[in-house]
């Protein structure tokens, strides 16, 4: 990794992202962005890795995109530089191909919001705050919060955040559904470490295609999903052996339509 701010560790068959800008409430730059889609990669490319977490270092999950980092932005580097690039570490986080846990160990404001909704499972504890204050600085969420979120929670609690101003407890959120489970005060990570023990010891496969499975059936990147279900099972056929072989041999192949 070459930016400490994101630090990647493994333990058996669990990797742990966790974010670490504490002093400035994990809040995100460009380089920390750009060390989140080199985790991914990471954590993706290491075969003995079944589940994945993601947290925050210190009293934050995250505060979000740092201002500081785009308030000087002209609006097309606002909205290719910072926006779209944010928008596709994203979905990199949010397509891994094992299942990811966000451990909310302090307040998902804005970007750290969009940075839970990435994962699969959120264990929050009970004094966090969740919420999109974006509209209140005259901007808009821009890392997936009125596409995925709406997705995964519904239109009406989304709007009631962004339109609203709404900002919700732990509590308030394991009510409507934004987290998962809620757990006290300082204990986020090791409730997700037991969560992740519990993922891991079923099938890696099976929960693989099963995520990509999910994903699907809730509108969440389709082509992806289906080509990649397609891909896997392609390539377990007698027929994909057969062209490989016959294109090596620079022959004809004869697919006998065999699994």
């Amino acid at each position: 990794m070459t930016d400490d701010r994101i630090k990647l560790a493994f333990d058996g068959p669990v990797a742990t992202i966790t974010v670490s800008r504490p002093d400035k409430l994990n809040a995100f730059d460009i380089g920390m962005l750009k060390a989140l889609a080199a985790a991914c990669d990471e954590v993706d490319a290491n075969t003995e890795i079944r589940v994945a977490i993601i947290t925050g270092e210190g009293k934050a999950f995250s505060a979000g995109g740092d201002i500081k980092a785009w308030a000087a932005m002209g609006p097309n580097a606002f909205g290719h530089e910072w926006v779209r690039f944010g928008h596709r570490v994203f979905e990199r986080l949010a397509t891994l191909r094992m299942p990811l846990i966000a451990a909310l160990n302090g307040h998902a404001l804005g970007g750290g919001l969009e940075l839970a909704a990435a994962a699969d499972i959120r264990i929050a504890e009970r004094q966090i705050k969740i919420g999109l204050p974006e509209t209140s600085l005259g901007m808009v969420p821009g890392w997936s919060g009125t596409q995925r979120l709406v997705r995964r929670f519904g239109a009406q609690i989304v709007r009631r955040m962004v339109l609203g101003g709404e900002i919700f407890s732990g509590g308030e959120a394991l009510a409507l559904g934004l987290v998962d489970h809620t757990v006290e005060q300082g204990q986020a990570l090791d409730a997700a470490r037991d969560y992740a023990a519990r993922i891991a010891k079923r099938g890696p496969a099976a929960l693989e295609i099963a995520k990509l499975m999910i994903a699907s059936a809730n509108d969440e990147d389709n082509g992806t999903a289906v080509e990649a279900l397609g891909s896997i099972l392609a390539a377990k056929t007698g027929d994909l052996r057969e062209g490989v072989a016959a294109f090596a041999g620079k022959r004809q192949p004869k697919f006998r339509g065999e699994w």
